[in-house]
């Protein structure tokens, strides 16, 4: 007997995402197909979503039992989703959630972020249209109190800045990563004499490495590689100094950044501390786990307290000295690199997409 469920999302779904909050729901989607659900989509822009919702309670109506719904919330409000950004369709998607709660399908949720609850939110924007996305986030928020059975955030610590009287109905679901291949994970480094340092992702003011760039010129023995959107680069780059040779900046994704990340030896999220640090639960730390190699991390971040806890690589206060320190003690102890990876295979495995979505069935199937 087939297993039903809804995965409802207010944007389309784009297979060849490359943000983060693009790929996120995708890989969701194809865990839950994986677990052997038939999967009916709520997902584009209002209007498909008005037609697809149409559809799933004519089949309702018709019979089809629900196991539950699983939504993906999009960085924006609800209601302000669509190209126009215009509140059109201001009680669709909530008026859909109440259909379901009456009928006793579960709905949760993942709530991506709260940066919009922060004093820098809209700086230097237009003070009505900051003022319109509060309110929208606002009533996002009320929707979520009155109709969901779980809240899913990046990290519980998250909790503490999402203001909603309900906290019980909160529950931690971090990002995953793929399943690698981890039959080399045995075998002995192969490494060069360069100890090779890799990144991946956004150089925004919330991913700020000028340290990292200044310390590890220093060092023409050690190379590192930064992979991000061209875009990014280009609006940063006149902030860090001129890049040495070890610094290699690169516009990459899918196989070819697989292949650079393959011939890392560290992967880094050495990036200065800020308070959304505290309880941001990156994407890139589960890809790094994933593909299990150490990863080195600020101290005071939510990252640095994963790796500490799992002793998956190195947690540095963001300063130069220390930074030198750990550099020069890598350098002369290469072996260190081998000995933590053998503890991120099985840590890896609890941490996969397949994972989480295995949670959230256990969460909300009744």
């Amino acid at each position: 007997m087939s297993k039903h469920m809804i995965f409802h999302h207010p944007l389309p779904l784009n297979p060849e995402a490359t943000s983060a909050s693009g790929i996120r729901p995708i890989k969701m989607l194809e865990a839950f197909r994986a677990y052997g659900y038939v999967v009916d989509l709520v997902v584009g822009y209002s209007s498909e979503r008005k037609s697809s919702i149409k559809a799933i309670k004519d089949k309702v109506f018709k019979g089809t039992i629900y196991d539950f719904v699983y939504s993906e919330s999009s960085t924006m409000p609800t209601i302000l989703a669509d190209q126009h950004h215009l509140p059109l369709n201001p009680f669709l998607d909530f008026n859909f959630f109440n259909f379901c709660n009456k009928r006793n399908i579960p709905i949760g949720l993942f709530y991506r972020d709260i940066y919009w609850a922060f004093d820098d939110y809209g700086r230097g924007l237009n003070f009505i249209k900051v003022f319109i996305a509060k309110l929208s986030y606002k009533y996002d928020l009320i929707n979520y109190k009155k109709y969901l059975t779980k809240l899913y955030l990046p990290s519980i610590e998250m909790g503490e800045y999402v203001p909603i009287g309900n906290k019980e109905i909160f529950e931690a679901l971090p990002p995953g990563h793929d399943i690698y291949d981890f039959s080399e994970s045995d075998k002995k480094s192969t490494r060069s004499d360069c100890l090779n340092f890799f990144y991946v992702g956004g150089m925004s003011s919330h991913y700020e490495m000028h340290i990292l760039l200044e310390v590890l010129m220093q060092y023409p023995q050690v190379n590192l590689t930064i992979c991000t959107r061209e875009s990014e680069w280009l609006a940063v780059k006149s902030e860090y100094p001129e890049l040495a040779n070890n610094i290699n900046v690169v516009h990459k994704n899918g196989p070819e950044m697989l292949s650079l990340m393959e011939k890392a030896d560290i992967f880094s999220l050495f990036v200065k501390p800020q308070e959304y640090r505290e309880f941001a639960s990156p994407v890139k730390l589960y890809e790094y786990l994933g593909h299990t190699k150490p990863i080195v991390c600020t101290q005071g971040s939510l990252a640095g307290k994963f790796v500490e806890r799992n002793n998956i690589g190195w947690v540095i206060p963001y300063s130069q000295k220390e930074l030198k320190i750990f550099i020069e003690r890598i350098i002369d102890n290469p072996g260190e690199i081998e000995l933590i990876q053998k503890n991120m295979q099985p840590i890896a495995i609890e941490h996969t997409w397949l994972a989480r979505a295995k949670q959230v069935i256990k969460d909300l199937v009744k």
